[in-house]
């Protein structure tokens, strides 16, 4: 097995390399997104959240739907520069699905290779995660080092149609995954059905993470699911509003006909040159 960092310069990835590595290995890390004080602000609101741990571990401490916890764990949701690359890629409207935050403490041991889709919904995600796109976006508050619970990933299984890749599975480990590193301040983005997961932390501190799953608009989930609470809606920053509304809307034409009117001849976002672009 993979079992040392992936040597990669992300900081020297243009626009369409980035979209080129999420598109067809499954993953990309955004470096630098957050600055020292940033984290800082967001550090102050994790450590007072009421988490849990998970069921295999004590060492997993959780805290989901965390969208209306505080003022800047709440704003990371508009992240100017996350928000621009995800709509480089989406060419659409933007949809928060999910937010949550996880402690992976020493002693943690590490998070199954898994799929976050899941097609007709489970009941560890719901239909949250049924949705046709969805990429989750996971801010690390800490530096990723191979000792503290490193991403780990099984790159392009999601482009596998083999049994081996139902998105129901899960697996222990596997001969080709690779251990993904970065430093504080840096999101590893993902597409919801590449087999993903996490190492152990054998390291002498824990790694804080938040974890928020986008779509495009017309991606709508295979069933419905509950819209935000309009009264605490009403209590976030406009920028923030605007992508969690609708999480049941979609766009598709169940009556469409063979030739319905309007059919365009150009469209850019399946262009085979698209990843030769370097920016917007």
């Amino acid at each position: 097995m993979h079992d040392r960092p992936l040597e990669r310069d992300w900081r020297a990835l243009d626009l369409g390399a980035q979209i080129q590595h999420l598109e067809v290995e499954g993953f990309l890390v955004l470096p630098d997104l957050l600055d020292a004080e940033h984290i800082a602000r967001l550090n102050r609101e994790t450590r007072e959240l009421d988490t849990f741990a998970v069921d295999y571990s004590v060492h997993q401490q959780v805290y989901p739907n965390v969208q209306f916890a505080g003022p800047a764990i709440t704003e990371l949701i508009a992240h100017r520069p996350t928000l621009e690359f995800l709509t480089a890629l989406f060419g659409d409207e933007i949809v928060m699905m999910d937010y949550g935050y996880a402690r992976s403490a020493p002693g943690h041991p590490g998070i199954s290779l898994h799929c976050d889709g899941q097609p007709w919904g489970s009941e560890i995600f719901g239909f949250e995660h049924s949705c046709p796109r969805l990429i989750r976006v996971l801010y690390y508050l800490d530096d990723l080092t191979p000792e503290v619970s490193p991403f780990r990933v099984v790159p392009r299984s999601h482009l596998s149609l083999h049994a081996d890749a139902n998105p129901y599975l899960r697996y222990e480990g596997h001969p080709e995954q690779v251990m993904v590193t970065c430093d504080a301040g840096s999101a590893v983005l993902l597409q919801q059905n590449v087999f993903h997961g996490n190492y152990p932390n054998t390291g002498d501190f824990a790694r804080e993470m938040l974890a928020i799953a986008y779509r495009p608009a017309w991606a709508g989930p295979a069933g419905e699911v509950r819209e935000w609470d309009a009264s605490e809606l009403a209590n976030v920053p406009p920028e923030v509003r605007t992508l969690m509304t609708g999480r049941n809307r979609r766009v598709w034409f169940p009556e469409g006909g063979n030739k319905p009117a309007g059919m365009q001849d150009t469209a850019t976002g399946i262009n085979p040159s698209r990843w030769g672009r370097a920016e917007e």
